[in-house]
């Protein structure tokens, strides 16, 4: 029991910690044109769904995301980059 609830906890901080990085400001390019899209690095699970977006260049960023108001507070709606 007590391991289950370790890794609950484990999994929560990790997921806690994640969500910071992935919405603290960095230095990243805007996507021309718009002045809320800018330009992410994403890695994408199994289901294919954007996770642990990070802020980047052009040149390096496989999404475009944008900052969006949820129920839950402040998300990332995140559209995979054709390149």
């Amino acid at each position: 029991m007590k391991t289950r609830i370790a890794s609950w906890a484990a999994a929560a901080a990790l997921t806690v910690s994640a969500v910071a990085v992935t919405a603290a400001p960095a230095s990243a390019d805007m996507v021309p044109g718009s002045t809320t899209q800018f330009y992410a690095y994403c890695s994408v699970d199994v289901l294919g769904v954007p996770v642990a977006c990070t802020q980047t260049d052009a040149a390096h960023a496989s999404h475009v995301c944008q900052y969006v108001a949820t129920s839950l507070g402040v998300g990332l709606d995140c559209i995979q980059r054709s390149t």
